[in-house]
């Protein structure tokens, strides 16, 4: 899901030069329509850009949450937001889990959360497989502790199982290609780097068939990603749960950057809408200016969407 999609993967040395760059920064923020004494959560603290504008709202009665599943980000989150006036808590763990760690603070209703899927561009220098040009092991887990890895999809799984993620999730349409071709290399020996699974993947799809210049593996590794961190259920986990838990005239902002995660997220907040529960704040998605376009290509696939839950009784 980036790419998360946003840095080709296969270009670490635009991470070096441009680091990481928030996407949708102030409209994200101000679409949450912050008060001083919220309690708000960045579901995906990331390169906390939009954590250290939200926190910057906030007064010394709100409360802070960040969450991710990368524990490099909360490092990173707490020399962002070490001046912050608002208590701050920062919880390593997928936000699949949000409301369950809530609760483990004593946290049980929230007022406004803001779920960014796009990846840091950090994660493509974290030594674990996301960018192609890497010889860094096939991992592609944003959690570094967790047991299913991109080695253990590739290396185990069965052709047919690998050439339907490849496709479902990568809308990867030489997926049965792609997949023989992971199989029989492997039968070799293991496929224990990234930059060797995607020397793989551009031999197998012909070059009459490439796109332009994204690298052939793009769409392949993407799926992986998602399949890995089991990106797309835990989307919908959380937007459910985390929807219990909103205070009524609270607000979930999400900004997606694929077609599968905006549908998702899009067909959550219409449903909300059509049984009452919820206003979408957009009715159509937001996205990036024409001026953040040129100042950061990154963003050129990026939608926020944003609901507000209703009153009831």
């Amino acid at each position: 899901m980036r790419t998360r999609r946003l840095i080709s993967p296969g270009n670490p040395m635009l991470v070096e030069k441009v680091g990481h760059r928030t996407v949708l920064l102030l409209e994200a923020v101000e679409s949450l329509a912050i008060q001083k004494d919220d309690v708000v959560v960045d579901a995906t603290l990331g390169g906390a850009g939009h954590a250290k504008e939200m926190a910057k709202r906030l007064g010394e009665h709100g409360v802070f949450i960040g969450f991710d599943a990368d524990e490099d980000a909360i490092g990173r989150a707490k020399i962002a937001l070490k001046d912050s006036k608002a208590p701050v808590h920062l919880i390593h763990a997928n936000f699949r889990h949000m409301r369950a760690e809530l609760e483990k603070i004593g946290v049980t209703r929230v007022d406004k959360v803001l779920f960014d899927l796009g990846w840091s561009g950090f994660q493509l220098t974290a030594g674990r497989g996301f960018s192609f040009l890497s010889d860094e092991p096939l991992s592609m887990a944003y959690d570094k502790d967790q047991s299913l890895n991109a080695y253990v999809i590739v290396n185990e799984w069965q052709e047919e199982s690998l050439a339907d993620v490849i496709f479902g999730w990568g809308e990867e349409r030489h997926s049965r290609r792609i997949a023989s071709a992971i199989v029989a290399a492997r039968e070799r020996s293991p496929i224990r780097t990234a930059k060797e699974l995607a020397d793989i993947i551009k031999a197998a799809v012909p070059t009459s068939a490439r796109y332009g210049r994204m690298h052939p593996a793009t769409k392949t590794f993407q799926a992986l990603r998602i399949a890995v961190n089991d990106e797309l259920g835990a989307l919908e986990e959380s937007l459910r749960n985390t929807w219990q838990i909103l205070e009524e005239s609270g607000r979930m902002a999400v900004i997606s950057f694929h077609s599968l995660e905006d549908r998702i997220v899009k067909q959550r907040f219409v449903s909300l809408e059509e049984k009452g529960e919820g206003s979408r704040v957009t009715r159509k998605p937001i996205t990036p200016s024409t001026e953040e376009l040129s100042d950061n290509p990154r963003a050129r696939s990026a939608k926020l969407r944003v609901i507000e839950k209703n009153h009831h009784g």
